[in-house]
């Protein structure tokens, strides 16, 4: 998967999440993927980065890197359930049934 590495985002793909560090900590967004779909499961943000806007950031940069990708985002995490739901620009990387 191709990462555009930049403002801390990174991909592990070895430990199947996505990374966002900041300030020498490492938020994170797990996943699994199938084929061209990508499911996020589950999102972390360190106790002491909470409440600055961290997991956004680190969303919308995971969800920018699925469509540079070309891959469908299945979002199984409930934070990033509440991010589409209000950021609906987003609507064209999700799978067909999890359009918001």
């Amino acid at each position: 998967m191709k990462n555009n590495n930049k403002d801390g985002f990174k991909v592990n793909e070895e430990g199947k999440q996505f990374e966002l560090h900041v300030e020498g900590q490492v938020a994170f967004l797990e996943y699994y993927r199938e084929g061209e779909k990508i499911f996020l499961t589950h999102t972390e943000v360190p106790e002491s980065l909470r409440g600055q806007g961290i997991a956004a950031r680190l969303v919308k940069s995971t969800f920018q890197c699925a469509k540079d990708n070309g891959l469908t985002v299945m979002p199984l995490c409930s934070y990033v359930m509440h991010y589409v739901d209000e950021n609906p620009e987003w609507g064209d990387v999700l799978s067909e049934g999890y359009r918001m």
